[in-house]
């Protein structure tokens, strides 16, 4: 559920991975218009200063590499939009896909959970540096492990999604309802993997907690705060986070494939050799998990969303609509480099990733993977949602996609893009 790996797997441990640096050229001329493959007569018309023929060559080129099915594509600046859907719904049908889909966005629901907390330390009711077991006992080194800690993701928690019987459930048990409470047991079950603070780690249960600790001191559960202070707020009427004892999603939606399972894929999102031989020559169909509940995802990753909602969501996430000045500011310089001795590479901070100039996050999950940020210096907004969460060979589609994209829409940057990590 993020832009990540790195470690033995991005999507058990969600450890970042600096993309290579990109050669980006320099926004050009381009007087194609938008035209929608899908015949989404509701599309804006797109300005001429997009390179929208090249930006549609990447995307169809990537896709075709990747093997991805269906994909909607945004890019926007503040007088230009070009909004693209790409493929199928079906593996192989005919239904394409249209820029009004819905998608599963995994990660990228850490953002919206991290702002909630940022919103109630806001208004008085918990402080960055409160300590976790004021709020939630029982978990490892509770005393001396922050708030901060959590939206960090500097607790040293393990990541219950790193778990065989979590994997295995996900697989065997599709229809099967988490608790938020179960999804934190799990990882606070595990020994700590290191003291609060000591370094960045990747772990899904510092959201999830998160999300009880806010339902804690406002007594609604995080569906309720997310539709109250960030859906409601900027008319995301396409954005929504399902009840926990429901996998259906919003209409219209594609459908969500992943290659092998969620337990054969613990050690490696890459498929043996002869696997990936099979699915180039299209004998080895990806696995349909469009069922599968999100709720094991919860406050780390269960939310839905178009792109356009996401435009509307990066752009008030980056800018500060929905935080006091200070507390942006704070949001803001608190995202650093993951890895200590790259400064060039991805970033991570208050809930808030960096990709170069971008501010955003990623999402993967089992179906579908996303990546959504905001450059607030230039303006420049991307978004990419696909129905593949990995390629044959490993690739997290989205994030891949959009690399490309950002080596069309950027000159000399350097662009570092994160992969999944909501496993």
């Amino acid at each position: 559920m993020s832009f990540t790996d790195g470690q033995k797997r991005g999507r058990t441990r969600g450890v970042w991975l600096a993309c290579a640096a990109v050669v980006l050229t320099a926004l050009v001329s381009s007087a194609c218009a938008a035209d929608n493959k899908s015949a989404d007569s509701t599309a804006p018309p797109t300005s001429s200063s997009l390179p929208v023929a090249s930006l549609r060559t990447s995307v169809q080129e990537t896709m075709s590499k990747l093997q991805v099915p269906g994909a909607v594509v945004l890019v926007a600046t503040p007088d230009a939009q070009w909004l693209e859907a790409f493929g199928t719904r079906t593996l192989g049908g005919a239904d394409p896909v249209t820029t009004k889909d819905v998608f599963r966005v995994g990660s990228i629901t850490k953002t919206m959970t991290g702002t909630v907390i940022l919103q109630l330390i806001e208004e008085g009711k918990l402080k960055l540096d409160d300590p976790i077991s004021k709020f939630y006992p029982g978990v490892p080194n509770g005393n001396t492990m922050t708030i901060a800690d959590l939206l960090d993701m500097r607790s040293g928690l393990a990541s219950y999604t790193q778990l065989e019987v979590v994997n295995r459930a996900m697989d065997d048990e599709r229809a099967r309802a988490w608790t938020p409470e179960e999804l934190v047991a799990l990882g606070a079950g595990e020994p700590a993997v290191f003291p609060p603070g000591e370094r960045y780690d990747y772990s899904n249960t510092n959201t999830v907690l998160a999300g009880l600790i806010a339902s804690k001191i406002t007594g609604e559960d995080i569906s309720t705060l997310l539709n109250e202070r960030i859906f409601t707020p900027l008319g995301l009427t396409h954005t929504s986070m399902p009840p926990i004892t429901s996998a259906a999603m919003p209409d219209p939606h594609p459908h969500g494939y992943m290659y092998g399972t969620n337990l054969s894929t613990m050690s490696s999102t890459a498929l043996p050799a002869e696997q990936q031989a099979a699915a180039r020559a299209g004998t080895l169909a990806p696995n349909d998990y469009t069922d599968l509940n999100p709720s094991w995802a919860g406050a780390a990753g269960a939310a839905s969303a178009t792109a356009r909602d996401l435009r509307v969501y990066a752009e008030a996430l980056a800018s500060g609509r929905l935080l006091d000045a200070p507390v942006q500011r704070q949001r803001l310089e608190s995202v650093t480099p993951i890895d200590p001795a790259d400064s060039s590479g991805p970033g991570y901070g208050l809930a808030l990733a960096s990709f170069g100039p971008m501010f955003g996050h990623a999402g993967s999950l089992p179906g579908f993977q996303s990546f959504m940020a905001h450059d607030p210096q230039r303006h420049l907004t991307l978004v990419v949602l696909t129905n593949l969460q990995f390629s044959p060979s490993g690739e997290e589609t989205a994030n891949t996609i959009a690399q490309h994209l950002m080596g069309t829409l950027y000159s000399n940057e350097s662009a570092a893009v994160p992969e999944a990590a909501n496993r």
